[in-house]
């Protein structure tokens, strides 16, 4: 079973595997949302969408249907 951004518990870290989608954003690729990439679950709105990351020292806001497509290993 794949672990993604979305499946990470508040505070938790991970390292970005792979991403197994082309509909991510390039927005997000060129804030360095990028495999080997250090990821990490800030904060969650209401019914978890979005999801607030720090990644490399930026700090994004992600939809969840997005987070689910990014796979990660937790640290």
């Amino acid at each position: 079973m794949k672990t993604t951004i979305a499946d990470l518990k508040l505070g938790e870290r991970a390292c970005i595997k792979e991403i197994t989608s082309d509909a991510i954003p390039l927005k997000l690729l060129e804030m360095g949302c990028l495999p080997g990439n250090e990821v990490q679950l800030l904060q969650t709105a209401p019914f978890q969408c979005p999801m607030y990351l720090r990644i490399n020292g930026s700090h994004l806001a992600i939809r969840k249907e997005i987070a689910a497509q990014i796979e990660v290993q937790r640290i």
